[in-house]
C-alpha cells in the first residue's frame, strides 16, 4: 500500500472552483485520481470538471464520502480551511498554499493536537509541493510525467530538488513508491521523522531519499530517527552549503539560528547517523543507484 494515499482514496479539492485549483485538479483527474468533488463557500450545488461542489466540507463527507482534502485556499482563509477539513473528519489533507502567516499555522497546529476529532487527520504542507504515488494517484501541483512506479520513497522541504531527484532516478530506472513535500515553512504540518516511520513501516519501500536544507532542526530528528530506527536505507541530500549564516534562503523555514542547522553541520549529523549523503544535487539519483547496487549505463 501507498503511504497516505490509495488509489480508491476518496479526494476533494478545497478551492477547486477557483483558476489555480480548477487547473491542478483537472491533471489529477487525467492522471487516474479519484477527484470526487470541490468545496467552495456559497458554490454549492455547482459542478466543476463534472464533479460536484459543496458550501462545506461536512457536506462532502456526506455526499461522497470524502476522506482527504486538498486545500488551494488563499492565505487567509487558508488555516480555516484546514481546520474544517480535520474537524469533518478527514483522514488526510494536503495544503500548497503559501504565505499563510506563522500564526495562523500555530492555531492549526494547536487544533490539529487538542480536539478528539481532528487528531486523526494527518496533515502535510503548507508551502508544499503535495504528494504523489506513481500509478495510483496525487494531491499537489508536480509533474506527475517524471515520476516512476518504484520501491524508493521521497520526503523533501523543496518541491523543486524533489521534482530533480524524481527525474534523475526515473533516468536511471529507478521508480517511486511515494514522494511527499513537506513544505519549507518553519511551522508544517508533519516532519521529516513522521514520513520517514512512514516509509519504514511501508512493505512497498526499500529506501528513502531525503531532501533537506538549512535552517531547523528537523534533519537531525530525522536523523536520530533513522540511526535507532530506521532498517531500510536512507540517502539525503542537504541544500544550502553556500549559504551565510543568518541570512533567509528560499523558504522561510531556510535560516540558520542554531548550532546544528547549517548545511554542514546537518550533512555531518546525518553521515554520523549512518545516513549516506549526496554531495550535490546532480548526484541525488546516482547516489541512490549505488545504495540500492543498480548498475548504471556508461
Amino acid at each position: 500500500m501507498s503511504i497516505l494515499i490509495q488509489k480508491d482514496t476518496r479526494i476533494i479539492v478545497q478551492g477547486m472552483s477557483g483558476r489555480i485549483g480548477q487547473f491542478h485538479a483537472e491533471d489529477m483527474i487525467k492522471n487516474g485520481t479519484n477527484v470526487v468533488g470541490g468545496v467552495t463557500p456559497g458554490r454549492g450545488g455547482e459542478t466543476v470538471l463534472g464533479r460536484p461542489i459543496f458550501n462545506t466540507v461536512a457536506e462532502a463527507v456526506e455526499a461522497v464520502g470524502a476522506q482527504a482534502s486538498l486545500v488551494f485556499v488563499p492565505p487567509p482563509g487558508a488555516a480555516d480551511a484546514i481546520m474544517e477539513a480535520a474537524e469533518a473528519g478527514l483522514e488526510f489533507a494536503v495544503c500548497v498554499t503559501d504565505g499563510i502567516p506563522s500564526q495562523d499555522m500555530m492555531k492549526v497546529k494547536r487544533f490539529l493536537r487538542r480536539f478528539p476529532a481532528a487528531r486523526k487527520m494527518r496533515f502535510i504542507g503548507p508551502n508544499c509541493a503535495g504528494v504523489i504515488s506513481p500509478g495510483k494517484g496525487f494531491m499537489g501541483i508536480m509533474p506527475p510525467a517524471i515520476y516512476l512506479p518504484g520501491r524508493v520513497g521521497i520526503v523533501g522541504r523543496s518541491g523543486t530538488l524533489g521534482y530533480e531527484a524524481a527525474s534523475q532516478m526515473k533516468a536511471l530506472g529507478i521508480g517511486v513508491s511515494t514522494s511527499v513535500g513537506i513544505g519549507g515553512d518553519p511551522i508544517n504540518g508533519s516532519s521529516f521523522r513522521d514520513i520517514l516511520e512512514l516509509f519504514e513501516n511501508d512493505p512497498e519501500t526499500d529506501a528513502v531519499m531525503m531532501i533537506g536544507e538549512i535552517g531547523g532542526p528537523q534533519e537531525a530528528e530525522a536523523a536520530a530517527y533513522a540511526r535507532d530506527h530506521m532498517t531500510k536505507p536512507v540517502v539525503a541530500y542537504i541544500a544550502g552549503l553556500s549559504a551565510p549564516k543568518g541570512r533567509k534562503m528560499g523558504h522561510a523555514g531556510a535560516i540558520i539560528s542554531a548550532f546544528g542547522e547549517s548545511a554542514q553541520e546537518k550533512v555531518e549529523i546525518l553521515s554520523a547517523a549512518g545516513i549516506t549523503v549526496a554531495p550535490t544535487p546532480s548526484a541525488m539519483g546516482e547516489t541512490i543507484a549505488k545504495v540500492l547496487g543498480v548498475r548504471q549505463a556508461a
